[in-house]
Parts: C-alpha cells; structure tokens; sequence
C-alpha cells in the first residue's frame, strides 16, 4: 500500500478511545514515518528483490510506489500474455506421443547404479507422461546441485531415441558438454545408440563431419555448447531438446528455442531453486518439477569461513591427499594462477598439480580436465570454470581463495561441485588476512556457511538465490520488476495477472479476488506484553500468527494455545487482542467491512448494501439493533455485555448473508 521502508522497531502509542497498544515502526524516506497496529502485520511482508543492493525507502504523500505498482503489474500482465500464447500454441500443436516403455528401457533403467530418490522418481514419471501425451512437452526439472537431474534428461533421451527420433542437449560451457558426453556414452554402451559431441575440443573438420551425420541421422544423441543453435546445425528428425541452465544462455538463443518449444519436446534443467511462490503462480501455464531430497548416504557439506593461510591450506590438502581424494583449488585470477599454483607445490610437495582456467587453449584444457577426471592429479588449480555440473567423484575438498569476490550463487554451485558421493566433503571459504569485508559480502559468505543442509537451496536462507532463480527463469526485464516492488508482491500481481488472461480467454474460470481484511477497532487495550514475552523477535512471530488466523477453528485454539505456553492466568490486554481475532475472523465470514466502537456504541459497515432486505437483516440480528442500508448500529446495554451482543450481532449478519443467495434464487 505504501511502498518500501526500514523496520526501526516496536512502540507503544495511544490509539483511538484512548488505550494504549503496541505499533510497529516503519521508516520511510524524508524522514516520514507510519506506525502499524499489530494486529495488521499480515499486510506486511520482508522485502526481497534478488539483488545485492538496497532498495531505495519510498517517500510518503507521492505517486513513486503507485507507478511502481502500475509499472510491475503491465511487466506481469505482458509475461502472462507470452507465457499462455506459447502454452495455447502447445496445446493445439500436433505432437509426438511416444509408447510407453519398452523392455530396453526398462533394462537401462534398471542398471542405474543409485537408489533413485522419491522426488527423482516423480520427476521422471513426470516427463514420461509428458513424452507420452500427443502435446509437445516444455517441463521444467529443478533441484539442487547433484540431486540426478542428469539421470532424468538420460532416460528422456533414451526413450527419444527408441521411438526413433534424434535428441540435442544444450550446456552452457564446453567442459559440461565432455563430461555429459562421457556419461551418456557410457550409460548408453550397450546399446545400438551413437552419441556424439559438438564443442570447441572438436576441430572443424570433426564439427562438419558430427553436422552432416546429424542431417541424414546417422547421430542418434549430439550434445554441445550454444554451437548446436546455430543455423548451420540441422536433423533429420529432432524430438527432444534437453536444455542444462538456459539462463547462461543469450537472448538470439533464447529466441531460438522458444520456437522449438512449439514444435518438439523440450526439458529444461536447473540447479537454481525456484520458489514455491512462483511455482503456484505459473501454475498451469509452465510444468515445473522439483527434486528436493537429497541421494541416499550423501552428508552435508562441511563449509568453514577463515582467513587465508598457508598451514590451513597445508593441513586442508594433506588431510584429503591422506584418504586418497581431490581437490579443487579455486584462484580466479588467471593472471596470477601460475604463481598460486606454484606456491601450492611447495606447500605440499607430494601432490600433483593441474591448472585449468578458460583462456588455455582448447587441447590443453581438455587434456587437463581429463587427466584430472582420471586420478592422474591430487589437485586442480581452477578458475570458475568448474561451476557448472562438473562430476568428479574423487574431489572431495574445495578451497576457494578470495571468497569474498564471487556471488552466492556462484559459491553454492561451486560447493556443490565436492560432495557428490557418500564420503563427507570439506569447503574452506579463505578471506585475505586481516581485510575488512563489507557488509555485503560479510552477509553473502555467513549464508553459504549457515545453508549446509542438504537442500539448503530450497530453506529460507538461500532466499536471494530463489530470488535470482525466479529472475533466470523470467528474464532481466521480470528480475527488474521484483526489485522494483519486492518478490511477495510481484508474484501476487503475476497471478493475478495469470488468472485474469485464463480466464479472458476462455482457459480458466473468473478469478475469485481475496475480499478486504476488516478494519476493527475496539477502543480497548490489546497486546503482548512485553514482560510477558520480552524477545522481540518472538514477540513479532506471535503477533504475525494472530494476524494470519482466518477460520474460527483456528480462533477456538488460540487460549488454548497461549495458556498452554503462559499459564492459565492470561493478562487482559492479550484476552483483548484475542477477542479481536475472533472479531476479524467473523466480520469477515458476515460480509462486514469495518467494526468500530465508541461512545457508547458500535458501528457496523457492511461490504455490500442490503437493499430491499433489511427487513430479513434486522430479524436475523433481533431486536434493539438498528439496520441501515449498508450500516448496522448496536447500542452498548447495561443489560448485555456488549462484547458477547457484538458477537450474536455478527453470527446474525453471516446467517443471513448464508440465507440471501437462496432467497435470490
């Protein structure tokens, strides 16, 4: 409603009728500032936008934030509208509807030499029932580094080539495309099915000949860097697009396969997390499987943050070449990565050494990469070139020099390269020694250490990384919007804007917008007292959980709840701020639109006019209640309570508005 602003904590104001109730204070710029009752909480939400910078404080009294709004809502509305007419255009597509699967298949499957995860599993039913359904399939597979999304896009494959089509899979770089060509060769061995690799290791002359053989079908699987979407590159008779990360990928590419999405079945893989938020909202326009549980035996990440030294690299390397593992040395200065290779030797002279950085000459890197990947070095002096979906089991130590320099989502994908078996792994976060890091980075690097669960991806912590997930899936225009506005409310506006175009075009039915909160004031004195719980943060939680309560089963457990935690001796203020839950939840349920009280009575507005029957209204509230068009007014008595009237008042109002739609039919 009024923008973005700083939290500066809890007050206690006089509010009308003279009590005096806990508000919260938010900042805004200029100076401004708005106190909110916290029985409102729920109508705020923590900003966040996915960037590493501040947002900037809106400034009261203007037009800044409503523009904002209007800004983001068209962003939205403009995404819907290409999101559903790609979807429109699938749907009437005339696809390819594969068998279901044949005994090869089952036999490859079977041969997989992991337990496959609950989530791992749905996904692949998931694309299977996509792959066997007449429309050409466009799913979204997302799960945490190392989770076997490679095993999903395998099977796909597979089943493609059964049926006799061809498969392309797209890598951003051209070490992925080597090691993806290397398992699915592998994987693939035993069957009558050619896999081929199109990337700068080969030479020209090996590119013409894979292209060629790729047009009369002699290639049954090609799998490549950005090469394959380049005009030159041709099938006889193309049926899957397996797509790793397509965020790295540029915008003509990006084009590119938003035409084959009409025209084939496309699998999109992604080991940024996408919030569930977002995946609610794009619900029925874009399939979206998540695989959150993590292989079976593979332990967390051990993740320490330490200033640099040569005894902990020492001892860090050592311990690993002691049980017989790897290690990934990150340096991400390529002019300096000699020396610090170097230095690295004479630290531990037993180890073998490898440097590998993305301006090496194509033959050398491969070379490297392979001897690597083969045991025939302990450690791997690198850039971020190993970022993406490298799998070498043996590394299980990850040291990463300057870790400062680099982003979040680069330091979980890194972390994420270690770890891929049942042996514990060991990531050093090294700052320079004695350097003072700023907030920002300070704030990036407690993250990563904190988010060492399996899945942590998916938790609370790794909310800036889902922010730029929801981005990458998006586009840059999008990610501008939801740093613009904040990541809660532009997903409402994108659903919204989802629900008003099915709906407009027929797709879905009329959407059905969320009434109002009433607005209730009492007049009396409602709280947490803070010597009852005097941890602010608790406090808050608390209130933000009375301010999400909507049902009265949820209103009926509320004393029970709070005297099973503070005694049976409730203060009166906290009975008061119960009471007016109770009051919200059943305004809302009647219809009613505001409840104030003062001066000896209390004002009822009512959402919509009752017309021609207010004489029904008023038998159903009784007597000594004065109904209006669109008002009811009840008078405080000496006779009732007037708490326990206002509560028979709106029993009355919810009954009859229950009773209206039989009337009027």
């Amino acid at each position: 409603e009024h923008g973005i602003a700083r939290f500066g904590g809890t007050t206690v104001r006089t509010a009308s009728g003279g009590t005096e109730s806990e508000f919260l204070t938010l900042e805004y710029a200029d100076g401004d500032k708005l106190y909110v009752p916290m029985e409102h909480l729920d109508r705020l939400t923590p900003y966040v936008g996915g960037g590493e910078d501040q947002p900037g404080l809106t400034r009261l009294g203007t037009q800044e934030w409503g523009r904002a709004v209007s800004r983001a809502r068209e962003a939205t509305k403009k995404l819907a509208v290409d999101l559903l007419a790609l979807y429109a255009a699938r749907e009437v597509a005339e696809g390819f509807a594969h068998e279901p699967d044949m005994p090869w298949q089952r036999e490859m499957e079977d041969a997989f030499p992991f337990v496959e995860t609950a989530d791992q599993q749905l996904a692949i039913e998931d694309v299977k029932a996509d792959l066997e359904s007449a429309k050409p399939m466009d799913r979204l597979v997302c799960g945490d580094v190392g989770y076997g999304k490679t095993e999903v896009a395998l099977r796909a494959a597979f089943k493609t080539v059964l049926a006799g089509k061809q498969v392309a899979v797209l890598v951003p770089t051209t070490i992925l495309a080597q090691q993806h060509y290397e398992t699915f060769t592998e994987r693939l061995a035993p069957y009558p099915v050619t896999v081929e690799v199109l990337s700068r290791f080969r030479t020209d002359r090996e590119q013409d000949e894979v292209i060629a053989r790729l047009k009369t079908g002699e290639v049954d699987i090609v799998i490549g860097t950005h090469r394959l979407v380049q005009a030159d590159v041709g099938f006889k008779d193309l049926g899957l697009i397996v797509v790793d990360e397509e965020h790295r990928f540029g915008v003509g590419h990006k084009e590119r396969l938003k035409e084959l999405r009409r025209e084939v079945d496309v699998l999109t893989l992604t080991a940024t997390p996408i919030p569930r938020t977002l995946h609610m909202a794009l619900a029925g326009i874009r399939d979206i499987s998540t695989i959150e549980t993590p292989p079976e035996e593979r332990l967390p990440i051990k993740t320490y943050l330490a200033e640099a030294s040569d005894d902990l690299v020492r001892e860090a390397v050592q311990r690993e070449l002691d049980r017989g593992g790897q290690v990934y040395y990150l340096h991400n200065r390529v002019k300096t990565i000699e020396a610090a290779a170097a230095k690295l030797r004479e630290l531990v002279p037993d180890a073998r050494v490898l440097v590998a950085h993305g301006r090496m000459p194509e033959e050398r890197l491969s070379d490297v990469m392979e001897e690597f990947g083969a045991g025939g070095a302990d450690v791997l002096v690198c850039t971020t070139i190993i970022e993406s979906g490298l799998d070498i089991p043996g590394v299980n130590t990850l040291i990463v020099d300057r870790a400062d320099r680099l982003g979040l989502a680069q330091l979980y994908q890194l972390r994420g390269r270690i770890g891929r078996r049942s042996q514990r792994a060991y990531a050093y976060l090294l700052v320079e020694r004695g350097r003072r890091l700023s907030d920002t980075a300070r704030r990036r690097l407690e993250t990563i250490v904190a988010a060492t669960e399996l899945g942590a991806g998916f938790r609370i912590a790794m909310k800036d990384l889902e922010i730029r997930g929801a981005g990458n899936l998006l586009g840059a225009e999008q990610s501008g919007q939801i740093h613009a506005v904040g990541f809660d409310l532009y997903t409402r506006l994108l659903a919204e804007a989802v629900e008003d175009i099915r709906a407009a075009t027929g797709m879905g039915p009329e959407p059905a917008r969320q009434a109002a909160e009433p607005l209730i004031d009492l007049g009396l004195p409602a709280s947490i007292p803070d010597d009852l719980v005097p941890h602010m943060p608790t406090r808050m939680a608390m209130y933000q959980r009375l301010a999400k309560v909507r049902t009265v089963e949820e209103v009926e457990d509320l004393p029970r709840e709070f005297e099973d935690r503070f005694g049976k001796q409730l203060p009166e203020e906290l009975y008061h701020l119960l009471y007016g839950v109770r009051v919200r939840v059943l305004a809302k349920l009647a219809g009613v639109a505001s409840v104030v009280r003062k001066r000896g009575s209390i004002d009822l507005k009512l959402v919509d006019e009752a017309g021609g029957a207010r004489l029904a209204l008023q038998r159903a509230v009784g007597n000594g209640v004065t109904v209006g068009n669109q008002q009811v007014h009840l008078p405080e008595s000496a006779d009732t309570p007037w708490a326990q009237s206002l509560l028979e008042v709106l029993a009355g109002i919810e009954a009859f508005q229950q009773r209206m739609p039989e009337a009027q039919s």
